[in-house]
C-alpha cells in the first residue's frame, strides 16, 4: 500500500487589531522609515485580551475544517504547533479539541518555534502514510504580542498573532495532491540566539523575573539572520534533491515571514525569482508557526495558488530549527 499525503483544506485567522509602525512610534524610539527599511512590516495583528491562542486557532481550524468539507468528528489527530500556549498545561490543542468537538481523536502540542507548523506537518504526513489515520488537523497559532518586550525595539516591532491551519488526509488515487518531500533540522548549540528563558521548571517565575522581564522574547538579530539564511537555504535545496527537483519545477515559494531582508538574502542565495516568493509580512509582522500556513491561506483564498501548483515551503526558528516541506497542492 502506497499512501501519499496531501492537503484537503486550509484557513486562518488574524485580529481585527492592527498595530501600526505609526502606532509603535508612540510606544519605543523607532519610526516607520527604520522598521520598514530593516524588515519590510509596516503592520502586524494584536490579539485582544481576551483571546488566548486556542481562541485564534478554533477559528482558523473551523475555517479549515469548511474548506476541507471535514467533520470535526471524523479527525483522528490534532496537532497545535506553537510558542505561546495558553498555559503550561493543558496544551491549547486539547482547548481546540474540545472546542471544535472532535471527539474521536487524539491532541497534543509540538514546540519548534517558528518551524512549528512544517515539523507538524511532517509528523501528520507520516502518520497518514503509515495508514494508521486518516484526517489530521495541523494548526499553527500564535499570540506572541503576550511575550514581547514592548520596551526592545529591536524585538517588539517584529512580531503579531495569528492563527493558521491545515487539514491533511490520504490523496485519492486519481490526485495528482500531495506533500513530495521534507527536510528538517536542529541546532541546539545555538538555542541562545532566541530564547523567552523565565516560566518553565530552569526559571520558575518570581517576582524578580517578571520584574527583569525574564519571561519575554530576547534575540540576537545579526545571528539570528545568518543562521537564518543558511539554514532555510540548505533544508530548500535538501528538499528539492530528495523529490529530485529543481527551482524551475517550483511554482511558489513559501518562505517563514520574519523579515524581507532575510527572504530576500534567501532569494539571492538560491537564485530564486522575486515573482515566485509569496509573502504577506508587510500586513501581519512575524506570527512565528502561524506565518507559512496563514500565507498558504490567504494565497489560496486570493486565487494566486491553485491546485496543481507545486510549493515550497521553508522555515527556521528558535532551537535553532529549520526544515522545508515541498508539495503539490
Amino acid at each position: 500500500m502506497n499512501l501519499r499525503t496531501q492537503i484537503l483544506g486550509v484557513g486562518h485567522y488574524l485580529p481585527e487589531k492592527r498595530l501600526t509602525n505609526a502606532d509603535l512610534e508612540k510606544m519605543v524610539e523607532t519610526n516607520d522609515q527604520w522598521i520598514v527599511e530593516r524588515t519590510g512590516i509596516r503592520e502586524r495583528r494584536i490579539a485582544p485580551p481576551e483571546h488566548a491562542t486556542s481562541d485564534l486557532a478554533t477559528i482558523a481550524a473551523t475555517r479549515a475544517l469548511s474548506s476541507a468539507g471535514v467533520s470535526p468528528q471524523d479527525l483522528d489527530m490534532i496537532i497545535l504547533a506553537t510558542a505561546s500556549g495558553d498555559h503550561i498545561m493543558p496544551a491549547p490543542a486539547c482547548l481546540v479539541q474540545a472546542r471544535i468537538g472532535a471527539t474521536n481523536c487524539v491532541a497534543f502540542d509540538l514546540s519548534a518555534a517558528c518551524s512549528g507548523f512544517v515539523f507538524a506537518a511532517s509528523v501528520a504526513d507520516k502518520y497518514i502514510k503509515s495508514g494508521t489515520h486518516k484526517r489530521i488537523l495541523v494548526i499553527g497559532a500564535e499570540t506572541l504580542s503576550r511575550i514581547v518586550n514592548w520596551k526592545d525595539r529591536e524585538t517588539c516591532i517584529l512580531f503579531g498573532d495569528g492563527a493558521g491551519a491545515a487539514v491533511l488526509g490520504p490523496a485519492q488515487t486519481d490526485s495528482k495532491s500531495e506533500i513530495l518531500s521534507e527536510f528538517l533540522l536542529a541546532d541546539g548549540t545555538l538555542s541562545d540566539l532566541l530564547t523567552n528563558r523565565a516560566g518553565g521548571s530552569r526559571l520558575p517565575l518570581t517576582h524578580d523575573l517578571l520584574d527583569q522581564g525574564a519571561h519575554l522574547v530576547t534575540m540576537k538579530g545579526r545571528d539570528i539572520f545568518k543562521n537564518a539564511v543558511r539554514t532555510m537555504s540548505k533544508c530548500a535545496s535538501h528538499c528539492l534533491e530528495k523529490a529530485s527537483m529543481t527551482l524551475d519545477d517550483v511554482h511558489w515559494i513559501i518562505p517563514h515571514q520574519a523579515n524581507q531582508r532575510i527572504i530576500e538574502a534567501v532569494a539571492k542565495q538560491m537564485d530564486i525569482p522575486r515573482e515566485k516568493i509569496i509573502m504577506n509580512l508587510e500586513r501581519t509582522g512575524n506570527t512565528s508557526a502561524a506565518s507559512v500556513p496563514v500565507a498558504l491561506s490567504e494565497a489560496l483564498e486570493n486565487k494566486i495558488i491553485k491546485r496543481g501548483d507545486v510549493i515550497l515551503i521553508t522555515v527556521f526558528g528558535a532551537g535553532l530549527t529549520s526544515g522545508a516541506l515541498l508539495l503539490r497542492y
